[in-house]
């Protein structure tokens, strides 16, 4: 399952975000289900497959009990939502997860980017600033690329 692509879109004035239809459609074919775990990442949002989240769980669970734990767990795992589709393809996205990733109160311009197994929602400055640093920093080491092949 491979979610890929980058979408210009809005949150509309309820906190609702449209979710590109190709990526809508990868999440039923792959899991048959139309729920996405949504929860904080970088300075924007991170939104799994519920298979591919619980996957996540597993392995935070797995961890030895100590401060590591408690980290992922504050920081990632406490703040995430369950999110399902409405008949417009959006989901409702929390007051706090709006205001955790930029989006709080006057800032409704967002991009959606497919990431493998999960959906980044970013507000379009974050975004744009976070993609300057990434291409900069592959300019900085052309040998990554070559071995990708590109």
């Amino acid at each position: 399952m491979n979610f890929q692509g980058e979408y210009q879109n809005a949150i509309d004035a309820k906190g609702r975000a449209s979710i590109p239809a190709r990526f809508r459609e990868t999440l039923a074919q792959a899991y048959g289900d139309e729920c996405l775990m949504v929860t904080q990442h970088k300075g924007g949002l991170a939104a799994y497959p519920v298979p591919e989240w619980e996957k996540i769980l597993e392995n935070v669970n797995r961890m030895p009990p100590g401060q590591a734990r408690e980290d992922v767990n504050l920081t990632l795992i406490s703040p995430a939502v369950a999110c399902s589709f409405d008949k417009q393809g959006r989901i409702q996205l929390s007051k706090a997860l709006r205001s955790y990733a930029g989006l709080e109160p006057d800032i409704r311009e967002i991009v959606v980017v497919g990431a493998f197994n999960k959906v980044l929602i970013w507000n379009r400055a974050k975004h744009a600033e976070m993609r300057r640093d990434a291409e900069a920093r592959l300019v900085a080491d052309p040998q990554t690329l070559f071995d990708l092949g590109f």
